[in-house]
C-alpha cells in the first residue's frame, strides 16, 4: 500500500515537473524572438535600481511578444497583462480593424534598443525612447501582401502594476 502512495506521488510530481518545463519552454520560445538593449544611464532625475531595470527589461520584452501575437492572430487575449490605458486602446482598435478587413500583421526578427530618459521620482512611470528595427509583413488570409523591413521610433510610457511593468502609452514618432 505505502509502495503505491509513494509511486502516486512520484508519478504527480514528475508530471507537475514535466508539465512546468513544458510551459517554461514555450515562454523562453515566445520571447526568443524579441531582442531588447536596456541603456538606463541616462534616466533621471533618479537612477534606475537594477532590479526595477530586470523587470522593465523582462516586461517590455514580454510586451513586445504579446503585441507580436496579437497581431499576427488578430485576438485581443495576450493584450491583457502587459498594456493599459491609451496602448491597450490603440491596440484593441487595431485588432479590430484587422478583423474587419481580413487583415494579419507580422513583426519578424524584432530588435529594440532602448533608451530610459525619465524615472519619475516617485517611481511610479518610467519613459523610453525604443528604435526598433523588425520586418513587417502584412497578409490577407494567407497571401502575403507586403513585406519590409521597418525601423521605428517609439515613445513609451510604462507604469508599475500589481506584478510587473505595463506599457501604457506606445506612440510611434518621426525621430527623438
Amino acid at each position: 500500500m505505502m509502495n503505491r502512495i509513494v509511486t502516486g506521488r512520484a508519478l504527480l510530481i514528475a508530471i507537475f515537473c514535466l508539465a512546468w518545463l513544458s510551459s517554461a519552454r514555450d515562454l523562453y520560445a515566445a520571447d526568443a524572438g524579441v531582442r531588447v538593449q536596456l541603456n538606463t544611464s541616462k534616466a533621471g532625475p533618479r537612477s534606475v535600481e537594477s532590479l526595477t531595470e530586470r523587470g522593465i527589461l523582462r516586461d517590455y520584452r514580454y510586451a513586445w511578444t504579446s503585441l507580436a501575437q496579437a497581431l499576427e492572430s488578430n485576438t485581443f487575449d495576450s493584450l491583457e497583462g502587459p498594456f493599459t490605458g491609451d496602448a491597450k486602446q490603440w491596440l484593441r482598435q487595431t485588432v479590430l480593424g484587422q478583423q474587419q478587413s481580413g487583415l494579419t500583421q507580422r513583426y519578424l526578427n524584432q530588435s529594440h534598443q532602448v533608451d530610459a530618459v525619465f524615472y519619475a521620482p516617485e517611481g511610479d512611470v518610467i519613459e523610453l525612447h525604443d528604435t526598433a528595427q523588425y520586418r513587417l509583413q502584412i497578409l490577407d488570409g494567407n497571401k502575403m501582401i507586403h513585406d519590409e523591413p521597418v525601423v521605428v521610433h517609439y515613445v513609451v510610457l510604462m507604469t508599475p502594476g500589481a506584478d510587473r511593468w505595463v506599457i501604457r502609452q506606445l506612440q510611434a514618432v518621426p525621430r527623438f
